[in-house]
């Protein structure tokens, strides 16, 4: 057989990634396009660092030219719009341009379109309708075509929703019952991808596969209830005795979840995450198993019998922590700012008076570090901010306690330690720049 080109959409993401690694191992020639890869994704020249949401018609159909591409896989997707996020932009819009391109190319390529299972009637959100809305365009524009549905993706690594089951199961919380006990058919992310070399193996003529639609998830029925249990089976906290949050904390969580989406951040409790999530994940993988003769992965295949490693275990207990550590670093900051400033700035401007400072100086020092405090927590606020945030709090932190060991040492004595308590401060801030990125 040739070797065919396969183009994947969105290989910075748990799926695209995935996809594209286990092609290239297959032999294909992979060609992995994201908007920014990390310098571990980078793995070889056929990774490519493209503006992928922004490139018209002409731009896609040289890049299909050029590349001789045969297969285009589209992994890309965002769950909620929101700064930079644009779910009709990313699922329908684009996916019109790719078909476009497709056809101008002037060369046989198939689509492999990954989407989401379930029922239309049941799409309630901006996320499954511009989803279900690319499925129709790409069901009448007569290329060839595979639409994949997966279930609920599990893969070694972990991300949004696989990240946040991992979470749960490190703790002794569980979901309302009612959530809990929503279908949630899984998947391996080894059979999304061996379905997807079957098709890009498959001659562009082969009339069994020239337009299909598969469910791809385990046959059996299988509750969040069962998913979560089955990671704590491999933490060892199955024999933990587990509190149930009530409905109202899911709904907060989600409010939280969509303020922070819009400083930037991707936290997988949002309101079209807990939306998604008491629909469930179900559908029919029977069309796809007759078709592949693959036989999916059952859910204790997948997260494997084997205990989980300890890597695994501070993944999970950090991941709900993350979100706290951060949080507790904008309130810090900000408020240490403001009380200084606007609460109490006598008693912190006298700290200088009292230690002969020049009175010229007394008021810009306190005001200007006073604002210096609430900048910081304004820049790690924000996602894209949040490094130079966490840089300039632990460079401040340092200049507080070197300039107090010059200028007021007396301060290290003070009977509530406030110096002191800058040490664990400038830790926690590492923690969380060590812990800044998502994938």
């Amino acid at each position: 057989m040739n070797q065919r080109t396969i183009l994947v959409l969105g290989a910075s993401g748990l799926i695209g990634r995935f996809v594209t690694d286990d092609l290239r191992a297959r032999g294909f020639r992979a060609l992995g396009v994201a908007r920014s890869l990390s310098p571990a994704q980078k793995t070889s020249a056929l990774d490519i660092e493209l503006p992928i949401l922004s490139l018209d018609v002409t731009v896609l159909t040289r890049l299909l030219r050029e590349h001789a591409v045969d297969v285009v896989v589209n992994c890309l997707g965002v769950l909620q719009d929101g700064p930079g996020s644009d779910t009709g932009a990313v699922h329908r819009d684009f996916v019109a341009r790719l078909l476009t391109a497709i056809t101008d190319s002037g060369r046989a390529i198939r689509l492999v379109h990954i989407s989401i299972p379930g029922a239309a009637e049941a799409d309630r959100t901006a996320f499954a309708t511009t989803k279900r809305e690319a499925e129709r365009l790409i069901a009448a524009s007569g290329i060839a075509h595979a639409i994949l549905r997966p279930g609920f993706v599990v893969a070694p690594s972990a991300y949004g929703g696989s990240a946040m089951l991992r979470a749960l199961a490190a703790f002794p919380l569980n979901l309302p019952d009612k959530a809990m006990a929503t279908s949630f058919q899984p998947v391996a992310i080894e059979d999304i991808s061996a379905t997807i070399a079957w098709l890009a193996a498959r001659d562009i003529d082969d009339a069994s596969v020239k337009a299909v639609s598969w469910d791809l998830m385990q046959a059996e029925p299988v509750t969040m209830a069962g998913v979560i249990g089955q990671f704590r089976l491999a933490f060892g906290t199955a024999g933990w005795p587990h509190v149930a949050m009530p409905s109202f904390m899911l709904d907060l969580g989600a409010k939280i979840g969509d303020l922070a989406n819009y400083l930037g951040w991707m936290p997988p409790m949002r309101s079209t995450a807990i939306a998604e999530l008491r629909r469930g994940v179900s559908g029919d993988p029977s069309a796809w198993i007759a078709a592949t003769d693959i036989t999916p992965k059952t859910l204790v295949e997948t997260i494997g019998r084997h205990p989980a490693t300890v890597q695994d275990k501070w993944f999970a207990r950090l991941f709900l922590v993350k979100a706290l550590i951060f949080a507790s670093l904008v309130v810090f900051w900000l408020i240490s700012g403001f009380i200084a400033l606007f609460v109490s700035y006598r008693a912190a401007a006298s700290i200088l008076t009292a230690h002969d400072f020049p009175a010229a100086l007394v008021d810009p020092i306190t005001i200007g570090t006073s604002l210096m405090d609430m900048s910081i927590g304004v820049l790690i606020a924000f996602r894209r901010t949040a490094a130079a945030g966490l840089v300039a709090g632990i460079v401040a932190s340092l200049g507080y306690m070197f300039g107090a060991a010059v200028l007021t040492p007396d301060l290290w004595i003070e009977p509530l330690g406030a110096l002191v308590k800058t040490g664990p401060a400038i830790v926690l801030m590492l923690v969380a720049l060590l812990t800044l990125d998502n994938r």
